[in-house]
């Protein structure tokens, strides 16, 4: 699983937590993967941040470009919500998805986290 979450050619990854009203939030993101715990950054008060304080379940969907309709989907809940590391983190998610060396997207004033899920269920056909 952890050669596929790291994989550059996984061009797409949807992150699914649940809003307030029990509709599904869908957000592409970058995700890393701390050992067992699969990992994603974004800034501090979006409203993935929010929908995961209230409800830690979340569901990503990861498709390799070379098998479209062939994705890995992991299910599991938000274990931790941290700022330690989490610039470092974008930086290094920066260099792996878009070769820079540094986040180019970041705004004047923002405040990273890191998202930590522990996967409670995965699936993935090999076709």
């Amino acid at each position: 699983m952890t050669q596929y979450i790291c994989s550059k050619d996984s061009t797409s990854r949807m992150w699914r937590p649940l809003m307030e009203d029990g509709s599904p939030q869908v957000t592409p993101v970058w995700i890393g993967h701390e050992g067992d715990l699969v990992t994603f950054n974004t800034a501090k008060g979006r409203l993935k941040e929010k929908n995961l304080k209230r409800d830690p379940r979340v569901a990503i969907s990861i498709v390799d470009s070379e098998k479209p309709y062939i994705p890995l989907v992991i299910q599991g809940e938000a274990v931790e919500i941290t700022e330690d590391g989490a610039d470092e983190d974008i930086n290094a998610l920066a260099k792996r998805y878009l070769d820079e060396e540094v986040y180019p997207f970041r705004q004047p004033g923002e405040e990273r986290i890191i998202v930590k899920i522990q996967p409670e269920k995965a699936t993935y056909q090999n076709g």
